[in-house]
């Protein structure tokens, strides 16, 4: 599993430039919120969710998405969906809850997890996102979060909410 180190590192090899800033530990929107001084852009919440079938999602939305799991399902054309476990979440993904990210499908290399985007996130000139860990964000260019994803093989579905 990648560490926000190496991480960072993978994406400097990529030619993927981000701009990532240092804060306290946050766990929800509204603590992000509170620490984002000089972070211009779309910030993110992020959705690990199963079905009843098992199958894994991770969907990143604008933070302030509101989400009707329901509607949602039938956006990703699936059965009921619920959280995913924070034990699936360490094992897929290699994150922490507080701490997921779309960038965590670098640590899925069997592609269990569908990588769901939301549409609205590509009209910002930044994605704020965290680097594996809740004590920094990273700002990239939308193209390169997108670019970052399909290289780590998980082209993103794109949802219009």
């Amino acid at each position: 599993m990648m560490t926000q180190e190496t991480l960072l590192a993978r994406l400097s090899e990529l030619g993927i430039s981000g701009r990532t800033v240092s804060h306290p530990p946050v766990y929800t929107v509204e603590e992000a919120k509170a620490h984002r001084d000089d972070l211009p852009g779309g910030h993110t919440k992020n959705l690990f969710l199963k079905d009843k079938k098992g199958r894994m999602f991770l969907v990143t939305a604008d933070e302030d998405r509101d989400i009707d799991l329901k509607s949602l399902r039938d956006k990703l054309g699936c059965k009921p969906l619920s959280f995913a476990s924070a034990e699936r979440l360490m094992t897929y993904l290699g994150v922490e809850p507080g701490s997921v990210t779309p960038l965590a499908v670098v640590n899925d290399s069997e592609g269990a997890v569908t990588m769901a985007l939301d549409r609205s996130l590509l009209a910002h000139p930044w994605i704020n996102v965290h680097p594996l860990v809740n004590t920094a964000t990273t700002a990239l260019v939308p193209a390169d979060l997108v670019r970052f994803l399909e290289i780590c093989g998980h082209p993103p579905l794109m949802i219009d909410f």
